[in-house]
């Protein structure tokens, strides 16, 4: 049984004639004649008998016909449904991003994603970097955004966004007015790091050990919100990405340092298996990443310098 025989059924039974079926499909009457006796013999049924000069359905025929039409009405759907995938007017991308990233620049860019592709649903996991490379290493997640690309499994990491690493403390510190401060300088200072295992502590970790300086820990969160406060508040000063501190910034809630060797410049990745075969959905959602994702970050909130403000 195939779908050109249910096809050829449904249009004999749409017109009770094998004639205008056959005019209706494009076929000669001796074809649709022939692909009805197919079915009939596949299915060891009689589907339609005669009456007079016209032909009508039996028994038999009707309860074929139900299946028929819901057969061929699914494979319409399942069709269109391709054709719009294709077109992107539909289709689901699962993305999980590190806290940097999925808080403070992937909601724009979703944003004006879905403008241009309202059709397409996107889920966004946001996680610390341990949970984000679990979600790849076991598949399951389209794609990553990360600062580091992960370890352990075999991946493509195309960066699409530059970012830039500074130290932020509060208005009222006192080195807020200060020019080209030594790094050795900050050693005197509390320092309010992420969580070991983040990127921005990752970062952190060796720019200071690279500089030969040692930290004076004072506090060690687990997201950039809680550093913020804790610098607001005067209890110490941090390294953090400019995209998490636009708002501190035009508030003036927090000043970044002139430190010599600062900021550090990194870029965000976006990520995926080297194994996965990513859905159209989620191959234009990676090209807009790597097209579109700098132009639209920057014009959303241009980044402010912020050194000395208070």
């Amino acid at each position: 049984m195939t779908i050109h025989q249910l096809r050829i059924f449904l249009a004999v039974a749409r017109h009770n004639s094998y004639t205008r079926a056959a005019e209706e499909l494009r076929l000669t009457q001796p074809a649709v004649s022939a692909q009805v006796r197919e079915l009939e013999r596949t299915l060891d049924s009689t589907f339609f008998e005669r009456v007079g000069r016209t032909i009508v359905l039996t028994e038999a025929g009707k309860e074929l016909l139900a299946y028929a039409q819901k057969v061929c009405t699914l494979i319409d759907e399942a069709r269109l449904v391709m054709e719009e995938l294709d077109e992107l007017k539909r289709g689901r991308v699962a993305i999980a991003a590190v806290s940097t990233a999925g808080a403070y620049v992937l909601p724009s860019l979703l944003g004006a994603f879905r403008q241009r592709h309202p059709g397409i649903t996107i889920s966004l996991e946001v996680a610390n970097r341990a949970t984000v490379q679990r979600r790849l290493l076991q598949n399951e997640v389209d794609l990553i955004v990360m600062g580091h690309p992960p370890e352990g499994v075999p991946h493509v990491a195309e960066p699409f966004l530059s970012d830039e690493l500074v130290i932020v403390a509060s208005p009222s510190h006192p080195l807020k007015q200060s020019k080209k401060i030594p790094v050795e300088r900050l050693g005197k200072e509390v320092f309010i790091g992420r969580e070991v295992g983040s990127g921005t502590r990752i970062n952190a970790d060796e720019f200071f050990r690279q500089q030969g300086v040692t930290l004076s820990a004072g506090m060690e969160l687990g997201d950039n919100s809680a550093v913020k406060e804790a610098v607001a508040a005067g209890l110490g000063i941090a390294l953090l990405s400019r995209h998490t501190i636009r708002m501190e910034l035009a508030l003036q809630r927090l000043v970044i340092l002139d430190v010599k060797g600062l900021p550090l410049r990194r870029q965000w990745y976006v990520v995926h298996r080297q194994d996965k075969r990513l859905s159209r959905a989620a191959v234009a959602f990676k090209a807009f990443l790597l097209t579109s994702a700098e132009a639209i970050v920057r014009s959303a909130v241009p980044l402010a310098d912020g050194k000395g403000t208070g």
